[in-house]
């Protein structure tokens, strides 16, 4: 499914928050960076769903999963950063 730009935006602050669930603690950068990370994770999973054959075609919900594991992982390595620089 092709969002557009500003669709992989608004997943991706669904995937945002989807990941802060998932992966709760105090940040960092607080709830912007966070949110910020959730869209760069949207914008990597919707890149991930356009060029994986098996994702494009999934739908809603495989999109929602692919930004929320992007969102997760950019979280995790963003911790691990700051954690390291602290």
């Amino acid at each position: 499914m092709d969002y557009g730009f500003f669709g992989w935006i608004v997943v991706g602050l669904i995937a945002g928050a989807l990941a802060k669930w998932i992966m709760p603690g105090k940040d960092p950068g607080g709830i912007i960076v966070t949110i910020l990370i959730g869209i760069a994770g949207g914008l990597l999973g919707g890149f991930l769903a356009s060029i994986l054959p098996f994702f494009s075609t999934g739908g809603t919900i495989w999109n929602l999963v692919l930004a929320t594991v992007g969102a997760v992982i950019l979280l995790w390595l963003y911790r691990v950063m700051k954690g390291r620089s602290a």
